[in-house]
C-alpha cells in the first residue's frame, strides 16, 4: 500500500521504486541511491540554479556548443522531425535546437512531473505554431512515445552530458533503449563532457556557495519526507572527489558522526567516515565517446566541441545493423 505524503500542501503518493532503491542502497555495502532520485520538484529547482554557478562550466559551454553547430544541423538532419528530449529538465538549451531544426512536434520527456509541465508550458508559449507532447516517464527503459508522432523521424535530444551519470554499462543499455524508442533512422544530438584536469571539475561539482552541496542534501530531506525517515541531516555533509581510475566525479553523501536513524520503519546505522554514494558524472575522450555510441546502436555523424575541447556535442544515427566486419 502506498503511503501518503504531503508536498506543496497537497498529499501525493511515495513512489514505490523509490523506496525499494533507497531501502536497497542503505541495505548494500557501499551504501548507494540512484542519482535519478535527486529530481522532486526541490531537486529539479536546484539542479537549474547548479548550472548558474561559475564553477560549473558544462551548461555554459554546451550552450555556446549549441548555437556554434546550429547553422549544420538542417542541412544534417533535415526539416520535420519529432524532437524528443530525454530528461528535458527546464529545457533551458532546447529553444537554440528547435529554432534550428523546424521540427514537426517535440516531446520533453522527464521523472519530474509539475517541473516537465511547467516547462512545457513556457516553450509551448515561445513556439506557439509547435505541438509540444510533455510526456513523464523513466526514459531509462524502451518507450512507447505518442502515437501522433508514431511515422515521423525523429531525433533524439540529450544534452548536459546526462550519460555521464550513468555506468558504461548502464549507459550502453540506455542508448539501446534510446534506439528502440525512437527507430531505425533516427538520430540523436548528445553532449557529452570531456576529460580535464580534477582543479577544473572537482569544483564544478562542490562549488564554494554551496549550491550542489543543497542539491546533494536535498535527496536525505526527500526520503525523511517521503519514506518516514529520520536521518540527522547535521550528520551529512557533501562531498564530491575526482576518480581517476574511473573517469568520473562521484559526490557521496558523508557521514560526519555516527548516526542511527529509521527509513520506512526499518533501522539503520552509519559509521562516522562512511558514505553514501549517490551520483557519478563520467567522462569521455573523443574515441571513448565514440566506442560508446557504437556499443549502444548509434554511428556518428559529426562531431563538434569548444575551443578548448572541454565539452563535445555528437550528432549520431541509428543506423541499419549489419553483420561484422
Amino acid at each position: 500500500m502506498l503511503k501518503p505524503e504531503i508536498e506543496d500542501g497537497q498529499a501525493t503518493l511515495a513512489d514505490p521504486q523509490f523506496r525499494a532503491d533507497v531501502l536497497a542502497g542503505l541495505t548494500r555495502r557501499p551504501r548507494a541511491i540512484p542519482a535519478r532520485w535527486f529530481y522532486d520538484r526541490r531537486g529539479s529547482e536546484l539542479f537549474e540554479q547548479i548550472t548558474d554557478v561559475p564553477e560549473y562550466y558544462p551548461t555554459r559551454t554546451e550552450t555556446a556548443v549549441l548555437r556554434d553547430l546550429s547553422a549544420d544541423l538542417p542541412a544534417l538532419v533535415g526539416a520535420g522531425r519529432a524532437v524528443v528530449e530525454f530528461g528535458s529538465g527546464s529545457s533551458t538549451k532546447t529553444p537554440i535546437l528547435l529554432e534550428a531544426v523546424s521540427p514537426s512536434a517535440y516531446v520533453p520527456i522527464d521523472i519530474s512531473g509539475d517541473f516537465l509541465r511547467e516547462s512545457s508550458r513556457t516553450l509551448s508559449a515561445a513556439f506557439p505554431n509547435l505541438l509540444v507532447l510533455p510526456f513523464e516517464a523513466d526514459f531509462t527503459r524502451p518507450l512507447a512515445l505518442p502515437h501522433t508522432i508514431a511515422d515521423a523521424p525523429k531525433l533524439g535530444f540529450f544534452p548536459g552530458s546526462t550519460i555521464g551519470n550513468l555506468i558504461p554499462r548502464a549507459a550502453v543499455d540506455l542508448l539501446r533503449a534510446m534506439r528502440v524508442s525512437l527507430g531505425e533512422g533516427a538520430m540523436l544530438l548528445i553532449g557529452m563532457d570531456r576529460i580535464k584536469d580534477a582543479s577544473v571539475l572537482v569544483p564544478a561539482y562542490d562549488d564554494a556557495a554551496g549550491v550542489t552541496g543543497r542539491f546533494n542534501m536535498n535527496l536525505l530531506e526527500r526520503i525523511n519526507r517521503e519514506l518516514d525517515g529520520t536521518i540527522p541531516l547535521d550528520a551529512f555533509r557533501h562531498e564530491a572527489v575526482w576518480n581517476d581510475d574511473r573517469a568520473r566525479i562521484e559526490m557521496h553523501l558523508k557521514a560526519v558522526r555516527d548516526a542511527s536513524f529509521t527509513v520506512d520503519g526499518r533501522d539503520f546505522a552509519i559509521a562516522a567516515g562512511e558514505t553514501i554514494h549517490t551520483e557519478n558524472s563520467h567522462k569521455y575522450g573523443p574515441r571513448d565517446a565514440r566506442i560508446l555510441l557504437r556499443s549502444g546502436g548509434w554511428t556518428p555523424v559529426r562531431e563538434w566541441t569548444d575551443a578548448d575541447g572541454r565539452f563535445a556535442v555528437i550528432l549520431a544515427e541509428a543506423q541499419p545493423e549489419r553483420p561484422a566486419p
